[in-house]
């Protein structure tokens, strides 16, 4: 086997790799009447301070819908219905007022009409580092960039029911949590027959979970039957592709996990094959986003009804439980765990384990998971994700040492036959099968594996790929300074310094190793720097300092077994005797 062949053939495999997975996603169909596309991270734009119901309201078209009670067999997926707001709402909707709350990490607003959150801004993630004031805005009536999260509990029969289109009460309109560790809103409903409903929104300090309760309180002298509902709205529009932009690369839209999966739903399968229904007693559903989600995770181990579908470019997932029935006299708290915010892994295992999932690692998740964790470990004692990159990709190095090492002492050996090769490649040039068969012959008196320089690149892989991923997904290391011009390690060098350094170091590693004894093999492999320099230019810059600090050690190491090579060689040719060397050259000769 060929070397130098195994080299190229492995550098170019990595280049058709990213190749590939670019043209399937820039060429991917898209449905037809595309939109204008909004930006994933938005900053809050003008009119969001305009109430529910006022003439600046801009609410898209189909926007009121409310999930449908299963039947009394809930066995089949819950069904969704799309009523007309009720005459009796609309004065409601007039009479709708503004909750602004404002934790440590959110800014949010709940109208009184269905305590539905309409407005959440992240008030530690700017949408871009050079413009802090321009905040991620995840929830919004702006139809461009639409998020909205409905509340409520659907009722059997006749009358009024607690749903997001009914109006509540609240005894104030200003919450902020000032120095407490817990801030709470409550909102009341009662339906003028005895039943009454109590909504509490919990807030945190540092967090982004929001805890919902709805309390059923029922004095009407007969059964209530109902069930609580969640129900997220995003502006659905085709994704553009762009090499130069990694955002456009994540998935966005709806995200549903059954208990034991999770699955992607996709716009283009929601508007050509209709609603997506599903039950699940330990599911969740989600709207994501790179980097950032709105999740909605029920009780567990309650029969919950998932639906997902996209109607004039609005998105809606929602979930609803099974109908339960709450005796005259009594009452029943229905509770569920609402996220919006970034995918902090810490905060989503809070929630249930299982939420860390909307991170999404691709098929190389059982390298990357681990990886994000030992990273984080680091990270929390040198406070530099740049320099937990290093230390991890030391530490790699060390942990293939060994490995590595006979792979560099079979390099530093082929590096000192190369005039033994030229010598044979010159005598055999009409003669192929005769110096393959003496090339391999001195491979084995020499004790060379010509394709232990493979070895190398074939560990590196697996890592590069890994650390790829977890620097494109981990909001952890969104906008994460390093050092001196590296000012965010998810985005590219804004400078094209670090690629041009990679570039340098490969041209280095180069002269370490053998020269391919093939002239177009050189040729190509001169080119290799430039070629990996111009492809890297657009990458993280996380990912190229990975790349430049496992060049740079491998480097050292490969100059240190060159030195013990060379040194031993010229101890063994200095312990020879003219007479044994002048036999095994003769033999040398002969072969």
């Amino acid at each position: 086997m060929d070397n130098q062949r195994l080299l190229i053939w492995a550098a170019f495999g990595l280049l058709l790799w990213f190749t590939w997975q670019t043209w399937v996603r820039d060429n991917s169909p898209e449905p037809v009447s595309p939109v204008a596309p909004a930006t994933e991270e938005t900053a809050n734009a003008p009119g969001d301070d305009e109430p529910a119901g006022s003439p600046g309201a801009d609410e898209p078209a189909g926007a009121e819908t409310l999930p449908e009670l299963p039947g009394p067999a809930a066995d089949a997926p819950a069904q969704a219905a799309s009523p007309q707001v009720p005459a009796a709402n609309e004065a409601a909707a007039e009479a709708g007022r503004s909750i602004h709350v404002r934790t440590d990490v959110l800014d949010v607003r709940i109208d009184t009409l269905g305590g539905t959150l309409w407005h959440a801004e992240l008030l530690d993630y700017p949408v871009h580092k050079d413009h802090p004031e321009n905040l991620v805005t995840l929830l919004s009536r702006q139809p461009a960039e639409l998020g909205l999260l409905e509340t409520g509990l659907r009722s059997q029969g006749e009358g009024p029911e607690a749903n997001h289109l009914a109006l509540f009460q609240s005894p104030q309109t200003e919450y902020t949590l000032g120095d407490k560790d817990e801030l709470t809103v409550s909102l009341t409903w009662e339906n003028g027959q005895g039943v009454s409903v109590v909504k509490q929104y919990t807030f945190e300090r540092g967090s982004y979970i929001i805890g919902l309760q709805q309390t059923v309180t029922n004095e009407s002298g007969q059964v209530w039957q109902g069930a609580p509902y969640v129900q997220i709205k995003r502006h659905s529009y085709p994704q553009e592709r762009s090499m130069f932009d990694v955002d456009t690369y994540s998935f966005h839209g709806p995200l549903f996990y059954d208990g034991e999966k999770a699955s992607k739903l996709q716009r283009d399968d929601l508007l050509s094959e209709g609603p997506f229904t599903a039950s699940a007693e330990d599911g969740w559903i989600a709207m994501i986003q790179h980097h950032f989600l709105i999740g909605v995770v029920p009780t567990a181990e309650t029969e919950q009804h998932y639906r997902a579908d996209v109607v004039d470019d609005v998105a809606t997932a929602s979930v609803i439980g099974s109908t339960q029935a709450v005796p005259a006299g009594d009452g029943e708290t229905f509770t569920t765990a609402l996220f919006v915010g970034p995918k902090l892994q810490d905060q989503l295992e809070q929630v249930t384990p299982t939420l860390k999932l909307t991170v999404d690692y691709g098929w190389l998740t059982i390298l990357s998971e681990p990886l994000f964790w030992l990273l984080s470990k680091i990270n929390s004692f040198v406070h530099n994700w740049g320099v937990a990159i290093i230390l991890v990709t030391v530490m790699i190095k060390l942990a293939f040492y060994k490995l590595t090492q006979a792979s560099g002492r079979s390099m530093a050996k082929m590096r000192e036959i190369q005039p033994r090769m030229k010598a044979l490649q010159e005598r055999y040039k009409d003669d192929r099968q005769q110096l393959s068969q003496a090339m391999m012959e001195l491979y084995k008196r020499e004790k060379v594996n010509p394709a232990a320089g493979c070895l190398p690149i074939l560990i590196q892989m697996p890592f590069f790929l890994a650390f790829y991923w977890v620097l494109l997904e981990s909001v952890e290391m969104r906008q994460a300074p390093f050092a001196l011009w590296i000012t965010d390690l998810s985005s590219r060098d804004p400078y094209f310094i670090l690629p041009a350094i990679m570039g340098a170091a490969m041209f280095l590693q180069q002269k370490l190793n053998p020269k391919p004894a093939d002239p177009m093999q050189a040729k190509v492999m001169q080119l290799m720097p430039i070629v990996f320099t111009v492809f890297f230019a657009f990458f993280p810059a996380g990912l190229v300092l990975y790349w430049v600090t496992n060049t740079s050690l491998s480097i050292l190491q490969q100059w240190r077994i060159n030195k013990v090579v060379e040194e031993e060689s010229r101890k063994r040719r200095a312990g020879k005797s003219p007479a044994k060397k002048k036999h095994e050259k003769d033999k040398s000769d002969a072969a």
